[in-house]
């Protein structure tokens, strides 16, 4: 019988649940969409279903040791429990994951496990950190570009959070040409606003694009049929990204920067703006700061956090 623990993610838009080992390996995994709008009990009745279907499928070959959960969200992971939200996850401020988690899940692990909940963009950055594209850097801003903005902070090995656990949210950095454009917290002109898969199609629709456009993956579609505005959008979106990292390369002078996410996954019509924008604003002497993408996808933050977890279980046992 083998070892692993449960890894689980909780995105805006999907939530995964997997079995990871003790190596890094994903043993199983389950997908499903994030009843976002809902309420914490309908999120977390989805992961609760999607560990009982991996359970049941391993079939009692696998036991489980802990858990780590991902979540959007400001987190405090002294108490598992979220400290701020945007209007992303319904009702998600104040919830505490730690307590529910383990209502939902806690017969389902051996005793003396143990439940580590951290933001997601820090399970991403730590993923890309143990096992991806910033393996050995010294230090790493892994940003990542999808449903939301996020980003996490390496720095000689651990994750930054701050004093206020709000270490890395990029995503709510002022930014030019987003000021027509509301962020998820409810403040315009953040990064947020207009870098995110949301923001570039909202973009697209303040910019006069066809209403029948319902999401960023249709405006991408659109800007590879030679809709103008489409194009417009996406390289407005891909700017208003790079201008952002090149404001914290410039505050942290990381040894690399890793850029992931499904939006950072459009392409050449994405990367190139963001890469130019990057490139235009940050200062000389870190021209050389490396901006590559990720690697992992989206395993990042299902292995940043069954890391944490094998972690947490060791300071447990301790």
């Amino acid at each position: 019988m083998s070892e692993a623990v449960l890894a689980i993610d909780i995105g805006g838009t999907k939530t995964a649940v997997a079995l990871v080992d003790r190596a890094g390996r994903i043993l199983d995994t389950e997908l499903a969409p994030t009843p976002a709008l809902e309420g914490p009990d309908a999120v977390i009745d989805t992961v609760r279903d999607l560990a009982i279907t991996l359970l049941e499928r391993s079939s009692g070959s696998v036991v489980v040791r802990g858990i780590g959960v991902a979540t959007a969200g400001v987190v405090n992971v002294r108490e598992g429990s979220i400290v701020s939200s945007t209007d992303t996850l319904a009702d998600w401020a104040g919830t505490s994951v730690v307590t529910r988690i383990r209502a939902a899940l806690g017969s389902a692990c051996e005793s003396g496990y143990s439940v580590h909940v951290q933001n997601d963009a820090d399970a991403h950055a730590a993923g890309e950190y143990s096992y991806g594209a910033a393996v050995g850097a010294s230090s790493a801003l892994v940003v990542a570009v999808g449903t939301g903005v996020g980003a996490g902070i390496i720095i000689d090995g651990r994750v930054l959070r701050g004093a206020r656990h709000v270490a890395g949210e990029i995503a709510h950095v002022p930014t030019p040409g987003a000021d027509h454009l509301r962020c998820p917290c409810g403040r315009p002109g953040h990064l947020e606003a207009i870098g995110s898969g949301v923001g570039l199609h909202r973009h697209y629709l303040t910019l006069g694009g066809d209403p029948a456009a319902s999401d960023a993956r249709t405006v991408v579609a659109r800007a590879h049929t030679g809709d103008a505005l489409a194009r417009r959008a996406i390289h407005d979106s891909a700017t208003a990204v790079g201008r952002a990292i090149a404001a914290a390369v410039t505050l942290l002078d990381p040894e690399k920067v890793i850029v992931t996410g499904g939006v950072a996954d459009i392409g050449d019509d994405w990367w190139q703006p963001m890469a130019d924008s990057f490139h235009a604003e940050v200062i000389d002497a870190l021209q050389d700061v490396p901006v590559i993408p990720g690697v992992l996808g989206g395993r990042a933050p299902l292995l940043g956090a069954a890391g944490s977890a094998w972690e947490a279980l060791e300071v447990y046992a301790a």
